[in-house]
């Protein structure tokens, strides 16, 4: 609690102390900034007009720094005019509280925001009951049942889900097997760029960015696929902001993972490429942590996961089994010394 009036600092501490909340008081900017930093708190309650550093400072402070910039902050002050409001809340600001004010307001915004926050650090259910949790934490009683309307759709391998340059009509959940995207250059050749397994979603790219699709999705197994409606995405995603903000976290993991794949295909030696898909391939899909768990790939396949051309591949996998870090039988390769091939020069 940031506020230099002492009587209503006091009187606010009291009211919320009463409802067992812990209030750590300051009576300017510059104390608040220190006290947050310090004891780093569920919640700042912030008057703006202050002496030493205003309202607006001590959140511009406070949003630099990793420990404090996701607290939930509630502006306090008699400022009532719509500019004030705009300002505060472009600040970044999750709150704004005008004086004089109740004490149920107080505990109302309060309860509200703690709650709002406790949500955005849960780790939700992977898959789709995780989907229908961030479906009810917004507001139940207008949203549907996500999966209701749901088609489970059979992909044999090779099969194709949707093409590049397609324009997206749906959301897509993997029920069971392995599903790819990659995309192909002119002359043909493809790199893999996304790969999902059982309780992955998968074609939301772009769905987010509102444009056709940037790669191909096809099975590398036998596949059912759940087909989720474009229009129960967008009602989930635009019906609440706690929502919205979870759900595109729990995607954004994957784009990262991609990234990271991308830079290593760029700059990677050949023998380091080929290791890299390999372990990549055995921490995705072996979900049991089985020590001789068979990848059971095409070559292509591999390939285009790799980065590299088929022939090239198929040297290195035979180096790989000679310098026994691998084992070869007809299509299924098993991983016999993972720390190495994870650990291999570049």
């Amino acid at each position: 609690m940031v506020e230099d009036n002492e009587i209503l600092r006091e009187n606010t501490a009291e009211i919320l102390e009463l409802a067992n909340y812990q209030v750590y008081t300051c009576e300017n900017g510059k104390t608040g900034v220190e006290t947050a930093l310090k004891e780093v708190p569920d919640l700042i309650i912030c008057d703006i007009m202050m002496p030493v550093l205003d309202g607006f400072g001590v959140l511009h402070l406070l949003q630099k720094n990793p420990s404090t910039q996701n607290i939930p902050f509630i502006f306090l002050t008699a400022r009532t005019e719509h500019t004030d409001f705009r300002k505060g809340m472009e600040s970044g600001a999750d709150d704004y509280i005008t004086k004089p004010f109740t004490g149920i307001e107080l505990l109302k915004a309060v309860e509200s925001r703690i709650k709002k926050a406790d949500f955005l650090k849960e780790k939700l259910s992977s898959g789709l009951q995780g989907l229908q949790e961030l479906m009810k934490a917004g507001s139940p009683n207008d949203l549907k049942d996500l999966t209701k309307d749901c088609t489970n759709n059979m992909y044999h391998n090779k099969q194709t889900v949707y093409s590049e340059g397609n324009r997206p009509q749906s959301l897509f959940y993997v029920q069971k097997g392995k599903i790819k995207t990659y995309k192909t250059n002119d002359f043909g050749k493809g790199l893999a760029v996304g790969l999902y397994t059982t309780g992955d979603f998968f074609g939301y790219v772009a769905l987010l960015e509102g444009t056709n699709y940037h790669e191909t999705a096809v099975a590398m197994e036998e596949s059912e696929v759940a087909i989720i409606p474009i229009e129960d995405f967008e009602l989930l995603i635009n019906n609440n902001q706690a929502v919205s903000k979870k759900f595109i976290q729990l995607l954004a993991k994957n784009i990262s993972e991609m990234e990271e794949q991308l830079l290593g295909m760029a700059y990677n030696s050949l023998r380091k490429k080929v290791a890299t898909a390999l372990v990549t391939l055995y921490n995705k899909y072996n979900t049991n942590e089985d020590a001789d768990f068979p990848i059971d790939i095409s070559r292509d396949s591999l390939a285009s996961v790799a980065g590299t051309a088929t022939e090239s591949l198929i040297r290195t996998l035979s180096d790989f089994k000679n310098e026994k870090l691998i084992k070869i039988n007809e299509s299924v390769i098993t991983i016999v010394n993972k720390r190495k091939l994870e650990n291999l020069l570049n």
